[in-house]
């Protein structure tokens, strides 16, 4: 191309460039690349002058840094930097592109297309030495950086991505499957109409998605398998409407939910299977709309309010260290039932070993009583009747103060009753002076014997209720040291 060929505007960029200048075409501050289409031939570069320029056609000046920066244009045909090796900074803000840029497997430093409307951007295995910014753009086309490397960091805060139609329609928008990037990706208040693919991604650093908006209806929101982060994944009053996909993800950090909202009704809204997370956070969320999933995931920290899990949970294979907040676990428990296989003893297990963590024992007791209840349920009817007898005389053996309450209850029963009537003596003269009191516990005692059953028979009532002390006796010792062995054997 000869110089001749260009117009006053391009002539304006392409004397600019060696010396890394700016040049600004906007014609208010406040000006939105939205209206590009209608922009005149005073703000429109041709994308072959462009290219010229980026790939070694312009002037040089000795003593400065050459770059490509722009603000305010309207650029028209296909700026095509397919495996270019580009030296120079690439800044072109607030412009409109009339074709989505092409930079598969180019070599960049820097790449700057923050608020400008594009069409689309097609960059696989693009290379970047410093950053990619992509903040408050607006790109109705897939944006495919798929398998980019990224030195420093990738902006995305505030773009709107999609919705896609067309041909394209069947592509996820946002397509950032095995990139590597080597700070942060940062996606505040990004907006996403479909999905956003992440499957594969390696970040440094952290990955911001505070208040974004990840809308897929009935798909994936955010596919993020085997995801690995480097410190954080912050996602603060996300608003996802689909799946979120987070499964093998290794985030040694916080997963960070604060505040968001889940919404895939009949399907999953959040799985998070066979993760290493260092803390979960699900606080403030609204109920989950749809099934959470969290089988073999290893937290240290699940901070998740009871009124978060929804009426379907998969915990299979859970664990963690400690649970928040700090609740009753009788507030706990309800979302145990909740486990779409029915009854996991792991997972009562897990909650009574986080609540020693936390030094509760009470509330660890609690939950293992509730674990052999719900045992109970799903054994034979035999097996439930003892169950239910272990259960009202000492709780299974968590609660052996209620052997206790039985055994005063009846001894108290068998005092009145007998001492109200004594039973005559079977060898009157030889027979011991009665005491109702150590008689009746003669009954309730299997082992241990005062010398008052065998000397006093009774009759009447009084020989029945006999029996039924003797029988009671016999079924709270036994279940008392069940209950005991049951004990000792956990410890």
């Amino acid at each position: 191309m000869e110089i001749t060929d260009l117009t006053p505007a391009e002539r304006r960029v392409w004397d600019a460039f060696p010396r890394g200048e700016g040049v600004d075409f906007r014609e208010q501050p406040e000006d939105s690349s939205v209206d590009g289409a209608d922009w005149g031939p005073d703000r429109t570069l041709r994308a072959e002058v462009l290219r010229a320029l980026l790939l070694g056609a312009g002037p040089a000046e000795e003593g400065r840094v050459a770059g490509l920066k722009v603000k305010g244009a309207k650029i028209v045909g296909k700026l095509d930097l397919r495996y270019a090796v580009v030296d120079h900074p690439i800044r072109l803000r607030d412009c409109w592109f009339e074709r989505k840029p092409l930079m598969y497997g180019a070599q960049l430093k820097a790449l700057v297309l923050g608020y400008s409307t594009l069409p689309g951007l097609t960059a696989a295995t693009i290379r970047v030495d410093v950053v990619l910014r992509l903040s408050c753009c607006r790109i109705t086309g897939p944006v495919r950086l798929q398998g980019a490397k990224i030195s420093g960091g990738l902006f995305l805060q505030g773009a709107v991505v999609g919705p896609v139609v067309g041909e394209e329609a069947d592509e996820p928008p946002l397509q950032l499957n095995h990139i590597e990037v080597g700070t942060d990706i940062i996606a505040n208040d990004l907006t996403v109409h479909g999905q956003l693919r992440l499957n594969g991604a390696t970040v440094g650093g952290q990955i911001s998605l505070d208040e974004a908006h990840l809308l897929a209806p009935d798909g994936i929101a955010l596919h993020a398998e085997t995801l690995t982060v480097g410190t954080d994944l912050r996602a603060k009053r996300l608003e996802a409407r689909g799946m979120v996909n987070l499964t093998g993800s290794r985030i040694p950090g916080q997963l960070n939910f604060a505040y968001a909202s889940f919404a895939n009704p009949g399907g999953v809204a959040l799985r998070a299977s066979s993760c290493v997370v260092g803390e979960m956070w699900l606080r403030g969320c609204e109920r989950v709309e749809g099934l959470i999933n969290l089988r073999r995931s290893q937290f240290d920290l699940l901070h998740v309010p009871t009124g978060t899990w929804p009426d379907k949970i998969r915990i299979d294979g859970l664990s963690y260290r400690t649970l928040a907040p700090h609740l009753p676990a009788e507030e706990r428990l309800p979302a145990l039932e909740r486990e779409e296989s029915g009854y996991l003893p792991y997972a009562y297990e897990q909650l009574a070993a986080a609540y020693r963590t936390a030094g509760d024992e009470g509330a660890a007791r609690t939950v293992q009583l509730a674990k052999l209840r719900r045992h109970r349920r799903t054994l034979p009817r035999a097996a439930r009747v003892w169950g239910l007898l272990q259960d009202a005389t000492v709780g299974y053996g968590f609660r052996p103060l209620r052997a206790a309450g039985w055994l005063l209850a009846l001894l108290l029963t068998g005092w009145i009753a007998f001492a109200t009537e004594h039973p005559r003596p079977l060898k009157p003269g030889e027979a011991p002076d009665f005491n109702p009191a150590f008689y009746t516990l003669d009954l309730m005692l299997p082992i241990i014997g005062f010398g008052q059953e065998a000397a006093f028979a009774p009759s009447g009532w009084y020989q029945w209720l006999s029996y039924l002390l003797i029988v009671t006796g016999w079924i709270l010792a036994t279940t008392t040291l069940a209950g005991v062995s049951r004990s000792l054997q956990r410890q």
